[in-house]
């Protein structure tokens, strides 16, 4: 697997094209990941990615990942893991084979940090905002 600093690159990456910057855990989905935290959400991108993008030719493939309903599917867009085309053009991962186990891994860490900053950015902003929103 990748080196941290080189998956949070990549990271940096996919979320500033135009496209990955529009992704955001929002209502349902940021509750969901709260709600079931880390490793849950990394146990369900796993079990995502194999089923949807581990495959060599994966079925439906450039339109296999639904937009919303889930944090791993809305982390997927945002980092340019939701189909084989966007994982060769962004992590340099070639269609055409099945996924090896360290590559699912390093899909599933990519997904998995995502989340995670998405979540931690918005606490952030929760408690920074939340003094200013109080009326005295």
């Amino acid at each position: 697997m990748s080196e941290p600093a080189e998956i949070e690159d990549r990271i940096d990456r996919a979320t500033a094209r135009p496209f990955g910057r529009r992704f955001h855990l929002r209502g349902r989905e940021r509750a969901t990941a709260e709600l079931r935290g880390p490793q849950t959400m990394r146990a369900h991108a796993a079990e995502i990615i194999a089923e949807r993008l581990a495959p060599a030719a994966p079925r439906n493939d450039g339109r296999q990942t639904p937009y919303r309903n889930h944090p791993v599917f809305v982390a997927q867009h945002a980092t340019a893991t939701c189909c084989r085309s966007c994982l060769e053009t962004c992590h340099g991962i070639a269609r055409g084979h099945l996924l090896d186990r360290d590559e699912r891994a390093y899909v599933v860490e990519v997904i998995g940090r995502w989340i995670d900053r998405e979540l931690a950015s918005s606490i952030v902003g929760r408690d920074s905002g939340s003094s200013r929103s109080r009326r005295s």
